[in-house]
Parts: C-alpha cells; sequence; structure tokens
C-alpha cells in the first residue's frame, strides 16, 4: 500500500490510484454480490425498519436486485465490468445488508460459493457488515482467505456520537464500533470505515472529529466518506418530504472535504468522496449532475486549493 497520497494526480491518497498500483497497472472492479443477508436492525433482532437513511435498494445495482443466483449476479457484473470498463480482475464485493449476520459455517458456504467464479481473475475479496455483527471466529474465517485474495472487511461507523445513533436508528453504540475495530489490531484484514457527513443536528466541528477518531487506528486501511442523502423507501424519506430539513450542496460539501483532507492521515486511501443514489430513489440533495461530473468537481476544487490529504495531520 501507498503510505503517501498520489499527490500527482488527485491531492489525496484515492483508491483508483492505489488498485493501479498495487495490481501492476491493471483494471480491477468491484462486482457487487447480494447474498440474501438480513440485518439485526431490520429483522426484529435489534429493531425493525433499519437505519432511518436506508434503503437498500439505493445503493445495490439493479444487476444484483434482479439475478436470483450469486453465481449469475457475479458472472453478469464481470460481463458488465469487462465491456464497459475494461476491466482486466474483480474484486468480490458482499455490499447489501449485513454480510457477516449469520452463522460462521453458513457464511462460509455462501462466500467459498461467490469465490468459486472465475477464480483466475478474482484477486480481492470484500465484505460489508455492522459492528455488532462480527467476532473473532467470523474475523479468523475471513483471514482463511487471505492466502488467496485481498480481504477487506468494510464496517459502518456513520458518526461517533451515541446522540446520533440513537436518532438514525443505528442499534448499536459507537463503543461497539470501537471494540470491533480493536478486534482487528493484529488482523491480516484492510479494515475500511463508511462514515455520513451532514446530519442536521451535528456541528461543522463534530463532524471534523469523525477524523480525528479514524486516525488514531493504525488498523484502518480505507475510508469511504458519503454526505447524507436522502432516497425514497427510508424512514428518513418520509420525514424529509413532510418537513424537509437542511442538506448539504455541492459546493458546500466540497468545502467540508476540502477541510477534512488535510487532516486526514496521509496512508489511509480513501475509497469515496461522496454517496450516490439511484435517480429514481434519490429525494435530495438533487445536485443535477452524474457521478462522474460530481467527482470531477470535487477533484477540480481539490487541485484548484492546493488540498493535500495529511497535511495538516500529526500523530
Amino acid at each position: 500500500m501507498s503510505t503517501t497520497p498520489d499527490l500527482e494526480v488527485k491531492g489525496y491518497n484515492n483508491y483508483g490510484a492505489h488498485l493501479r498500483k498495487k495490481y501492476n497497472g491493471q483494471r480491477v472492479y468491484k462486482v457487487i454480490v447480494d447474498g440474501g443477508f438480513s440485518c439485526p436492525n431490520r429483522d426484529g433482532s435489534k429493531g425493525y425498519g433499519g437505519c432511518t437513511y436506508c434503503n437498500v435498494d439505493s445503493y445495490t445495482p439493479e444487476i444484483s436486485r434482479t439475478s436470483i443466483t450469486m453465481q449469475a449476479q457475479l458472472k453478469d457484473g464481470m460481463v458488465r465490468a469487462k465491456t464497459y470498463y475494461k476491466a482486466d480482475k474483480y474484486i468480490v464485493y458482499f455490499q447489501p445488508n449485513t454480510n457477516t449476520y449469520a452463522p460462521v459455517h453458513y457464511l462460509k458456504t455462501m462466500y467459498d460459493e461467490a469465490l468459486s467464479i472465475n477464480t483466475e481473475d478474482v484477486v480481492g475479496f470484500s465484505v460489508g457488515t455492522r459492528p455488532d455483527c462480527i467476532d473473532a471466529e467470523k474475523v479468523a474465517l475471513l483471514e482463511s482467505y487471505c492466502d488467496r485474495f485481498d480481504v477487506d472487511l468494510e464496517m459502518g461507523m456513520e458518526s461517533i456520537y451515541d446522540e446520533t445513533l440513537d436518532q438514525i436508528n443505528r442499534g448499536c453504540s459507537h463503543a461497539e464500533f470501537v471494540a470491533a475495530v480493536e478486534l482487528l489490531k493484529d488482523s491480516k484484514l484492510d479494515l475500511c470505515v463508511h462514515t455520513i457527513f451532514g446530519f442536521p443536528w451535528e456541528t461543522r466541528e463534530m463532524m471534523l472529529n469523525y477524523i480525528h477518531e479514524i486516525n488514531r487506528f493504525p488498523q484502518i486501511k480505507f475510508v469511504k466518506f458519503h454526505h447524507l442523502h436522502i432516497v425514497e423507501g427510508s424512514i428518513m424519506g418520509a420525514k424529509y418530504k413532510k418537513n424537509p430539513f437542511k442538506l448539504f450542496s455541492l459546493e458546500e460539501y466540497t468545502d467540508l472535504l476540502c477541510e477534512i483532507l488535510p487532516l486526514l492521515r496521509p496512508d489511509i486511501v480513501i475509497q469515496r468522496l461522496f454517496g450516490i443514489s439511484d435517480w429514481d430513489l434519490l429525494i435530495a440533495p438533487n445536485w443535477g449532475l452524474n457521478k462522474s461530473n460530481i467527482q470531477t468537481y470535487m477533484e477540480k476544487e481539490i487541485e484548484r486549493r492546493k488540498i493535500v490529504q495529511g497535511s495538516l495531520y500529526s500523530a
């Protein structure tokens, strides 16, 4: 892994450059698979309805929602990545819902099946989960794949404030997140942490504190930054339609990113600067641009301001 940002290109340690360097210039793409998992915050184990901002369909590609079997999802996804993005290699990505929320023997069966598809071209394995659905036995299972694949565990932190986690019906505390991160202290797994900026009751200073919390864990190798966006089918979506509240404009969120990046530890690779939903599910904020144009706008602004990841970081 690069320990310094790819300054010549982005001004931050970006995932695309990381993959190109790691895999000798090959095009590597994630292929999402829906393993049919549930979530303890939906099935009644901890609650119902899920996190208030969440509609699983909003971040699951249609190909995963409409293909019945994992084999079909992965084969179709790989063909699509090859056709449209000239992919050379793939990362199998269990994304929707909580992908460690099952007994270990069941997880192994699911993972083994997914990783048996096109094995010569699969280089990575990524699993999305919650802090309260990971334990030593599941970590050991994921580590058992590290001799064949680069394995990362993606875990939602969302906010570092329990008051926020309560308001969004997260179903777990920040202490549980910290405990899960500590479980990975000496692990062979790469940890990716997911955050959401823009809960309307949180101040800018509160959001900047997310970065200080991330920085203190050396086991965090990747981050995904999202702005709060409101989608159809979510509890927050229904509330927003009745009483709209303040959300980031594109300019405001980019301004926050430009304040965040210099504070972020320079070795951390940023997989995503912002979140996006399908147009038919997005309620707000609608920035009027597609994903590529949003990315271009942010990167041009980062370049214009001469932002450098980690330039204000101190250990």
